[in-house]
């Protein structure tokens, strides 16, 4: 809430409505997966791509909507963000990436940028009309838009880890589904809240500045958005260097990849869960920084007309 006589932000605290969100959704989900494996109903597939999909980034807009708010940041405003911010990043970033991305060594690195850039221009877009910014608004709303991103992504790899040469695979879907919402707190909705935070305190009169401290952001959660997507790549590499054998280098120099042995997948699988762990902590190091450099008595600005 926000403080008549000052104009500050304040801490929500007691109503835990995000507990009772992830609940009742988790309760749902289990209910819809129970059904659709007792009925075999594949009507119920995309009720429960959807509820897997949304329900933890649901649930972190909410918590982060009830912890830190403004009197003028809405729930409508929040959900707002959420479906139209987030759905347009994701049409956005599909849009660009499919006429700009080209096989390179720095592929990871152009997607990180792409669609980076394609949520702070949804960010910017749904809070155009803001009257007041302050600060640490823009650690919410940019969550809002980076966890509505990772929702709908989710929802597209959930739908094709169920297509598989051999018809539907329910298990694979839900294993899809766990994995990301294991995932999600660490991703999107992490780096745009970092961005959105310094993009809305370099805000001035009224208007958001591209200004070096926000280009400096974009290109920091963009690097990190690219190293999350490199693990399994560098999780791979580091495998074959620590563990491979004269076989499978051969096969490797002859442009076959060697199957693995039960160690090296025991290898690949602790490195990749470091690696991601590794990143996630540099995640929210950053937004750490970068939260306490953006006190909550900052000056709000007004926007224009």
């Amino acid at each position: 809430m926000t403080s008549v006589s000052t104009g500050r932000p304040t801490h929500r605290r007691g109503h835990r409505q995000w507990a009772q969100i992830f609940g009742i959704g988790f309760a749902l989900w289990l209910a819809s997966l129970v059904v659709t494996l007792l009925t075999a109903n594949a009507n119920l597939v995309p009720t429960l791509i959807l509820l897997g999909s949304f329900l933890v980034p649901l649930t972190f807009v909410a918590w982060s909507f009830e912890r830190w708010r403004d009197e003028h940041i809405t729930a409508e405003l929040i959900i707002r963000a959420f479906v139209v911010g987030g759905l347009l990043g994701v049409l956005a970033a599909a849009v660009l990436e499919t006429y700009l991305l080209e096989p390179s060594p720095l592929l990871f690195v152009a997607v990180g940028l792409i669609e980076e850039a394609a949520k702070l221009g949804a960010l910017v877009f749904v809070t155009r009309h803001l009257a007041r910014r302050h600060g640490r608004d823009g650690f919410v709303l940019g969550a809002a838009v980076g966890f509505g991103f990772a929702a709908f992504e989710s929802a597209g790899y959930a739908f094709n880890a169920l297509l598989t040469v051999k018809g539907l695979s329910l298990t694979a879907l839900v294993e899809t589904e766990l994995l990301r919402s294991v995932l999600a707190p660490f991703g999107h909705g992490l780096w745009t809240a970092i961005l959105g935070g310094v993009l809305f305190r370099q805000a001035r009169s009224g208007r958001f500045r591209l200004d070096r401290a926000v280009l400096l952001t974009y290109v920091g959660v963009s690097l990190l958005h690219a190293l999350w997507d490199s693990t399994h790549s560098i999780a791979l590499a580091l495998t074959f260097v620590l563990t491979g054998t004269p076989w499978q280098y051969r096969l490797l120099s002859m442009g076959y990849l060697p199957t693995p042995t039960s160690k090296q997948v025991h290898v690949f699988t602790m490195l990749s869960v470091g690696l991601l762990a590794l990143v996630s902590l540099l995640g929210i190091a950053a937004l750490l920084i970068t939260w306490r450099r953006t006190p909550p008595e900052n000056e709000p600005t007004t926007a224009l007309p």
